[in-house]
C-alpha cells in the first residue's frame, strides 16, 4: 500500500512527525546575511524574497523577487521553493519541497542563512532581547554601527543592481566636546539620548537610523536627492528648535549634516558611499556649522 502513496501524502506524514508537542510557535531566525538575530513568526506563512510582495524582504545577491515560502501545514511546517533562479538549500542540500524539523538551516541566495525553530513565549522574549542587545546602541537605543553596516551592504547592492535611489545622511552634534567639558559627561549622554528622541518620530519604519560613533549619526533611506535634502533640513530645524534642558540648564544644540546619494558615478563601493557623505559633513562643519551640504552626484 505504501507504493500507492503520493509525494503530498508522504510530506504530510513527515510534517506531522516533525511537529513538536506543547504551545511552541514556529519561527525563522536570521543567522547570516544581514539582520542577524532577527526573528520572524510563521503564521500562517512567510514568503521570502527581495520583492515588495515578500513578507520577509532580503536584499542579497542570488535571491529572487519571490524566492521561497514557509507555511504551516497541519501540525508542522513546510518549506517550498517558488521557482527561484538560484535555488534553495536546507542543511546543504538543494530542495524544492521539504518538511522542516527543529534546527534546520535554510540558505537562499549567496549569503542569507536562516534557522528554523520552535519558540515559546520565554524563548521568544530571550531571542528578541538578544537581537536588541546585538543591534541597538546601549545609550540611545537606536541601531548601532554594526547593524547599520550590515544594512548598508545589502541596500547598496540592491540600489546598484536596480539603479534605484539610496541616500546616506550623516550628521554630528556641533561643539559636542564643549558640552562634555563644560557640563560633564552625564549632560553629554542626555544630549545624545534626547536628540534621538527628537529625531526618531520623523524616521520611516523602512529607514535605518543609527549611532555611527560618538556624537555622529547616520540615516540610510531609499530617497532621491531632493527628498533626502528635505528630510535632512527638517531634522536640522527640529533639533535647532528643540529645547534641551539638563539639570535646569538650557543647552544650545545644533547639528551639521552631509548627504550622499545613489545613483552616482563617483561611488563604486559602500565604503566610498560613507566617505562621500562624510566629506559633505566635513564641508558643512567647516562652512559654519548648523547647516546641510549635499555631495555632488
Amino acid at each position: 500500500m505504501a507504493d500507492d502513496w503520493d509525494e503530498k501524502t508522504v510530506v504530510s506524514m513527515e510534517v506531522a512527525a516533525a511537529a513538536p508537542s506543547g504551545r511552541k510557535r514556529a519561527r525563522l531566525i536570521v543567522l547570516a546575511g544581514g539582520n542577524v538575530g532577527e526573528m520572524y513568526e510563521i503564521d500562517p506563512q512567510l514568503v521570502l524574497g527581495r520583492g515588495r510582495e515578500a513578507d520577509v524582504r532580503l536584499q542579497a545577491d542570488g535571491i529572487s523577487r519571490k524566492h521561497a515560502r514557509v507555511r504551516l501545514e497541519g501540525e508542522g511546517v513546510v518549506f517550498e521553493d517558488l521557482g527561484s533562479t538560484n535555488g534553495s538549500f536546507i542543511n546543504g542540500e538543494r530542495v524544492m519541497h521539504h518538511a522542516l524539523v527543529e534546527g534546520d538551516k535554510l540558505q537562499i541566495g549567496t549569503s542569507v542563512i536562516l534557522k528554523f525553530t520552535y519558540h515559546d513565549e520565554l524563548d521568544e522574549d530571550f531571542q528578541r532581547q538578544m537581537f536588541e542587545s546585538a543591534s541597538r546602541d546601549a545609550l540611545t537605543q537606536v541601531y548601532n554601527k554594526r547593524f547599520f553596516l550590515e544594512q548598508l551592504e545589502s541596500e547598496y547592492a540592491y540600489a546598484v543592481r536596480h539603479g534605484s535611489d539610496l541616500s546616506l545622511l550623516m550628521f554630528d552634534i556641533d561643539h559636542f566636546k564643549q558640552v562634555n567639558d563644560t557640563y560633564g559627561h552625564l549632560a553629554g549622554d542626555y544630549v545624545l539620548s534626547e536628540l534621538t528622541r527628537v529625531v526618531t518620530p520623523s524616521i520611516r519604519i523602512e529607514d535605518t537610523f543609527a549611532r555611527y560613533g560618538g556624537e555622529e549619526f547616520v540615516l540610510l533611506s531609499r530617497n532621491n536627492p531632493l527628498s533626502a535634502e528635505v528630510v535632512g533640513e527638517r531634522l536640522r530645524k527640529s533639533i535647532e528648535q528643540h529645547q534641551f534642558v539638563h539639570e535646569g540648564r538650557v543647552l544650545k544644540v545644533t547639528v551639521s549634516l552631509g548627504i550622499a546619494c545613489l545613483p552616482s558615478t563617483n561611488i563604486s563601493t559602500p565604503e566610498e558611499f560613507i566617505a562621500v557623505a562624510d566629506k559633505a559633513l566635513y564641508e558643512a562643519k567647516h562652512g559654519g556649522r548648523n547647516r546641510l551640504v549635499c555631495a555632488a552626484v
